[in-house]
């Protein structure tokens, strides 16, 4: 069985679509050019989205990161894709292969370690990131007057069950209960919605979850009051990469850019048990073959072969 830690699925999605596609409504200057800044809207940019679950807000330094998310821009046809990598995966955690779930890379290493293992295991050379905790969702989907879920009556029950609660414990927000059907939710029951793992589909499903796209399609359609909500309320939960200056100046560029499909990594796998120190741990199958894929996915690299460094 998973470990019964309960973790946020897609807070950092949420959190970088969000500011990037709203800010622009706010700010269409030219703020931010650079060098940097334009080579993100050449060819392909790929940043690096971490939630951490360290309980205590704008704390980065440690922290497992019970999302990580890769976001791939495509400069040529205007798609993001979104592949989420299942915390539990299990790879080379610090170069001198120690395998582990690859969350535990940030908790003892901070964001350059995580960067790091994403890098060595997936063969990619992935510099910009952001990072966010437990404050960023609660913030944006309050910033947007809730969302709508339909919600399963196991979905109901686990969020009832004591994921609504402990989030309104953390953030200081009221925590109210929901029902099975059609709901509206506030910023603390959909996160309390992305967090759960425990009905059909565990670990693997809460990538799937509709939060993101909701919060998009709802921001586009914002009020002026709403969107500076929004900024206010999330951006100082943010650790990031990206300064300010660039955001602006990307985001006016990125107004016709559409989210494509969120896809699982790995995409071929198992699952077993690895002792009482790792525990169950998600398992490619096999890593090559994987990554081989994920790079025809993002880059559209048809040649790509895995280095022998990630072969062994």
């Amino acid at each position: 069985k998973m470990s019964y830690k309960k973790r946020i699925a897609i807070i950092v999605v949420a959190l970088l679509a969000a500011i990037t596609l709203l800010i622009a409504y706010l700010f269409l200057g030219n703020s931010g050019k650079d060098e940097k800044t334009d080579a993100m809207l050449d060819g392909y940019t790929t940043i690096a989205f971490f939630g951490v679950d360290n309980r205590s807000n704008g704390n980065f330094d440690s922290g497992n990161s019970d999302t990580i998310m890769l976001c791939n821009i495509n400069n040529y046809t205007k798609q993001v894709e979104l592949v989420s990598v299942y915390r539990d995966t299990l790879m080379d955690v610090d170069g001198e292969e120690t395998f582990r779930k690859c969350n535990y890379a940030f908790n003892h290493g901070g964001i350059d370690s995580a960067l790091a293992m994403l890098n060595r295991n997936l063969d990619l050379n992935i510099t910009d990131y952001v990072a966010v905790d437990f404050m960023a969702l609660v913030a944006a989907v309050d910033a947007v007057d809730g969302i709508d879920i339909e919600l399963t009556d196991a979905e109901a029950e686990a969020m009832n069950g004591g994921y609504i609660g402990e989030v309104g414990a953390i953030v200081g927000k009221d925590a109210n209960p929901v029902s099975a059907g059609s709901q509206h939710l506030d910023g603390v029951q959909a996160t309390a919605y992305c967090r759960i793992r425990s009905t059909a589909g565990d670990d693997f499903r809460r990538t799937e979850r509709t939060v993101l796209t909701q919060i998009i399609a709802k921001a586009k359609s914002a009020s002026p009051t709403q969107l500076a909500s929004l900024i206010t309320g999330v951006f100082p939960d943010v650790d990031t990469s990206i300064d300010m200056d660039q955001l602006l100046y990307l985001a006016k560029n990125m107004m016709d850019y559409d989210l494509g499909e969120t896809k699982g990594f790995p995409f071929s796998k198992t699952t077993d048990r690895f002792g009482d120190s790792i525990g169950d741990a998600v398992v490619p199958c096999s890593l090559e073959s994987n990554v081989v894929l994920l790079h025809q996915e993002l880059y559209e690299d048809s040649e790509y072969q895995a280095p022998d460094s990630l072969k062994k």
